[in-house]
């Protein structure tokens, strides 16, 4: 076996092993929430390109950092579906059902559902914050900024990337979708870019929480099974042993 191949193995066996078995028994009834969110994604698109749904969009789903923050936190999960103006929709589709869908068989509907909102929430919230620094400040953002739409399901798609490759060691793939981010940001300095590295911010938190809480209870188990055994008291005295 060659170096690359031995080094692809353990980068994404384990990765690999968790969505090949699910897949390969159930086919697509394995990612009942990537289908679906697949095709809400789609109604949302067909209906926001119609003018008699493009208002309706624009109220449930569409969120801009100048909104009552209320609003926003209100329609937050639904513009995770709505498709962003400067990405074709496809790509959009795409990247739902491959992302979410791995995610949804490697670490479970749950995890996924709270990673994608959670990387969601997090470039939502920074946007709000950002503007309010304001360009003087290293993390601020311009004010023009405020009115931009902030829709599209990148940053949990980012987000989630992240987590599963940190969730299968597959650290390099981690390591280079979070470089990727930075040589978007480097390159076009945009707020879906900086978006995206809150969002990554925010999962790598969480990664690390739950690391913590890894070695928590692996000290407490350890703890607990490294008690010295109970000796015996009952066995009788042999010629070399004294008497009390």
């Amino acid at each position: 076996m060659s170096t690359l191949a031995r080094w692809a193995r353990a980068e994404w066996g384990p990765l690999y092993a968790a969505v090949r078995g699910p897949l390969r028994e159930r086919r697509w009834r394995a990612v009942p929430m990537a289908t679906a969110a697949v095709c809400l994604t789609a109604v949302l698109h067909f209906t926001h390109s119609r003018s008699w749904g493009h208002r309706f969009v624009q109220d449930v789903g569409t969120v801009r950092a100048e909104d009552p923050l209320w609003l926003a936190l209100l329609r937050t999960p639904l513009s995770l579906f709505v498709p962003a103006l400067d990405l074709p929709v496809w790509g959009a589709l795409l990247q739902v059902l491959l992302v979410f869908g791995v995610a949804e068989l490697s670490v479970g509907r749950w995890r996924t559902t709270v990673i994608a909102y959670a990387a969601t929430l997090a470039g939502t919230l920074y946007a709000r914050l950002g503007t309010w620094l304001g360009p003087g400040c290293p993390l601020g953002l311009p004010a023009s900024d405020a009115h931009v739409v902030d829709t599209g399901p990148s940053a949990a798609v980012v987000g989630l990337a992240v987590y599963v490759g940190w969730r299968h060691r597959a650290y390099v793939t981690a390591g280079a979708v979070i470089v990727a981010m930075v040589v978007e940001v480097a390159v076009k300095e945009n707020l879906a870019g900086k978006e995206h590295l809150a969002a990554i911010a925010a999962v790598l938190v969480l990664c690390a929480a739950g690391a913590a809480r890894q070695r928590r209870s692996r000290d407490r188990a350890g703890s607990g099974s490294g008690a010295p055994p109970i000796q015996s008291w009952n066995r009788r005295p042999g010629p070399a042993q004294r008497r009390s």
